[in-house]
């Protein structure tokens, strides 16, 4: 990845301190500075800004994530610049030397912003793919644990259509994939197994893409289906039907095959459920499913620092006066 020099520069001046809201740095400041963001580059005493711009531009380089992200180093380095420990007496929240720093970033087509945790992330403007290496199975912050609380209470009582309209469909935009296409509900004839349709561009330019069949409760293999949950033969017709079916893109014109197959529930998916699946399709299909149940949902909810759906953040204010008189 290359930006330009004159946005290169503008981020390099701020490291240095040489504009408003961020602290001077001289030589060896500069070099403890990025002693902080875990790289061993010791200035050579030559132009600041010069020296710093050459570093940031072989941060650039690094490998991608992902499509649309930046690197992950050269990430770090903007989120330590901008640590809030480090906010000057005139911007105590910082907000002004983030103005700064989205100035040159929005030239380049991202987007700085502070999450619930007071940390600094990276978005892509066009896309929403927000430059961090996701981590669903690391320890969470006491406000993530809260906002997690949150969103169970929600997926216990959402309907079907409200985890796929608000909770799946930010999720997986959020993650990258395009062209995220609810079918809706009202004709089910035409769902053809699938409630969401979707593609991912992989950094090769290679397009794949995913069918995604969504249950509201658990999913098990059970004989009886209780209340509230789906029996996984339930939706071995469905897949069936999603991956033997073509889709229409519209941006390319062509009816396509779905290559992977999403189950998403939104309480378990059993062992068993899995397992009975599984013997029910040959290998060539077996490869195709990918399963996500509440757990995976939470945990990629949290990291990729969504805001919660108005269903899970709305408090009740009913109280006996506001009762109805029938």
């Amino acid at each position: 990845m290359k930006f330009k020099d004159r946005n290169l520069r503008a981020i390099a001046e701020m490291i240095i301190g040489n504009v408003q809201y961020f602290p001077y740095r001289s030589s060896s400041y500069i070099t403890q500075f990025f002693e902080e963001c875990d790289l061993d580059f010791v200035h050579d005493v030559s132009t600041r800004w010069w020296w710093t711009q050459e570093r940031l531009s072989e941060l650039l380089q690094e490998p991608q994530p992902n499509a649309h992200a930046l690197p992950e180093r050269f990430v770090h380095v903007l989120r330590v610049l901008m640590h809030k420990s480090d906010a000057e007496e005139d911007d105590p929240e910082r907000s002004l030397a983030l103005e700064a720093l989205n100035k040159p970033l929005s030239r380049e087509g991202y987007e700085a912003f502070y999450g619930e945790d007071d940390l600094l992330y990276i978005r892509h403007i066009g896309t929403k793919t927000i430059s961090t290496a996701l981590n669903p199975h690391r320890p969470f912050t006491p406000k993530e644990i809260e906002k997690r609380e949150k969103l169970v209470d929600y997926l216990d009582k959402c309907s079907e259509d409200e985890l796929i309209e608000e909770i799946l469909l930010p999720l997986f935009r959020q993650l990258g994939y395009h062209r995220v296409t609810a079918a809706g509900h009202k004709d089910k004839a035409l769902e053809y197994g699938k409630d969401v349709w979707m593609k991912f561009i992989l950094p090769t330019q290679h397009v794949l893409y995913f069918g995604l069949q969504a249950k509201k409760g658990k999913l098990d293999s059970s004989g009886v289906t209780k209340s509230g949950n789906a029996n996984v033969a339930e939706i071995h017709n469905q897949v069936m039907m999603m991956l033997g079916h073509e889709i229409f893109d519209p941006e390319i014109g062509k009816r396509v095959l779905v290559d992977h197959a999403f189950i998403v529930a939104g309480g378990e998916i059993t062992k068993p459920a899995r397992n009975w699946l599984g013997n029910q399709l040959d290998a060539s299909k077996r490869s195709q499913i990918l399963f996500m149940d509440r757990e995976d949902i939470l945990n990629l909810y949290v990291v990729t620092n969504l805001p919660l759906p108005e269903g899970a953040t709305s408090e009740a204010n009913v109280t006996e006066e506001d009762e109805f008189p029938f």
